[in-house]
């Protein structure tokens, strides 16, 4: 298709048209475009794309371009466990590959407090969640072990260029209220297939008054709105996040911004009224304000996952424990989203606020949220972080889970029931 140098085109449709060496692109074109960064870990990795790659007699296009994040399978608790993790070591070893993160965290928050993230980039991952990286202006999406051997030889994958859609959100939110929460809104109003092929792109005051912690929690879980990716302009937040995290590239954060008048369809929220929001078994669309489960009983509260453990989660669950005690009869579970966000939050006593209210401390890995290790008891009612809760994911098809924010589940923990955390915070 013809496309003038003067069309207005979306973030979207930017970072795909560098990607693919255009000017510009138009919705529904099929292009190539050149990967910048693929990501995998010991689930999707090496155990699946070894073999294939053995089998083709093919090396890897670029060592410098992959990174493998071991987190799913570790700590290893069982003999397939240290299969899949061995594989992953082995193959690593082997390959020599420079960039391999083993057993320091979630591969969504070590990607980027690693420093492998930037406004531009064109990166694919070998996990669902992968749109994480969106969240830095970086169009980054999920794919299978299939496409992914194509990329891994390759450093090509071809993507049919998606129509935008805009969530703009209007003022701020009100304290206790979290990205969570407006994920949890936009997923319970559109459902988790979106309706279509998308680009989401999170917008107005209340996404730019966001921490770049909370922006990584909108654009992963655009994959629950069924979106490929979930974009956020960059911005000096983004690169205040950048520098810290020792990046010193030169950023153009004005080039990527997506044009005003470009065509998206666009839906209003406005974040002062949104309520904490709950999603209830066993779907992240069964959404409602948290008034609506206030007569729900927990056995377990989860504070984990790449939605729901980072350095700003644990912080926002102490503010609501500090000085107390859990509910008799209900476990407190924290899994840290990272090791470095786990240091950072003990050298500010945050990790002793949990501890002293009674949490029980896991590894710093998928655990709970994918069913491994720490997996919720059969039977039981869980308020967790986590960002979905299909029956069986968190590794007890009879367990009834529900979705919150880490404030909302640190309040349940301590009511003893679903709690509106501004109730605690007030």
């Amino acid at each position: 298709m013809a496309v003038t140098q003067t069309q207005t085109q979306t973030l979207a449709q930017k970072l795909i048209a560098a990607a693919c060496g255009r000017a510009a692109v138009e919705v529904g074109e099929i292009v190539t475009c050149r990967v910048d960064l693929a990501m995998f870990h010991d689930s999707s990795g090496p155990r699946r794309l070894q073999p294939m790659l053995d089998e083709l007699g093919a090396s890897l296009w670029d060592k410098s371009k992959v990174v493998l994040v071991i987190d799913h399978y570790v700590p290893e608790g069982d003999d397939e466990s240290r299969r899949i993790v061995r594989i992953a070591r082995d193959w690593a070893s082997a390959q020599r590959l420079p960039n391999v993160y083993d057993s320091v965290g979630i591969c969504h928050v070590v990607l980027p407090e690693r420093g492998h993230l930037r406004p531009g980039m064109f990166c694919v991952g070998g996990d669902s969640h992968s749109p994480t990286g969106g969240a830095f202006g970086a169009y980054m999406f999920g794919i299978g072990s299939t496409e992914m051997l194509g990329v891994s030889v390759s450093g090509e994958i071809w993507v049919k260029v998606p129509e935008t859609v805009r969530m703009n959100w209007r003022h701020r939110l009100a304290h206790g209220v979290t990205a969570k929460d407006m994920m949890l809104h936009m997923i319970g109003r559109f459902g988790m297939n979106g309706g279509r092929y998308q680009a989401v792109e999170f917008c107005g005051e209340a996404v730019t008054a966001l921490s770049m912690q909370e922006r990584m929690t909108l654009s992963n879980m655009s994959a629950e709105l069924g979106s490929q990716v979930g974009l956020v302009a960059p911005d000096a937040v983004t690169l205040d996040y950048l520098r810290g995290v020792g990046v010193q590239d030169e950023i153009d954060v004005t080039r990527w911004q997506g044009d005003p008048d470009a065509q998206a369809e666009t839906h209003d929220f406005d974040a002062a009224l949104l309520a904490p929001q709950v999603a209830a078994p066993h779907s992240p669309a069964n959404t409602r304000d948290v008034s609506a489960f206030s007569d729900v009983p927990v056995d377990v509260a989860y504070i984990g996952a790449c939605t729901g453990a980072k350095l700003e989660d644990l912080r926002a669950a102490a503010s609501v424990l500090r000085g107390q005690r859990v509910a008799r009869g209900v476990q407190l579970v924290v899994a840290p989203a990272s090791m470095r966000d786990q240091a950072q939050a003990a050298s500010e006593g945050v990790m002793a606020v949990l501890e002293d209210a009674g949490a029980q401390l896991l590894a710093t890995t998928c655990g709970a949220c994918a069913g491994y290790g720490g997996s919720i008891p059969e039977g039981s009612t869980v308020i967790s972080s986590t960002a979905r809760n299909f029956k069986g994911r968190m590794g007890a098809a009879s367990a009834q889970v529900y979705l919150g924010s880490p404030y909302t589940v640190a309040a349940s923990a301590l009511r003893g029931r679903i709690t509106d955390p501004r109730e605690v915070l007030a």
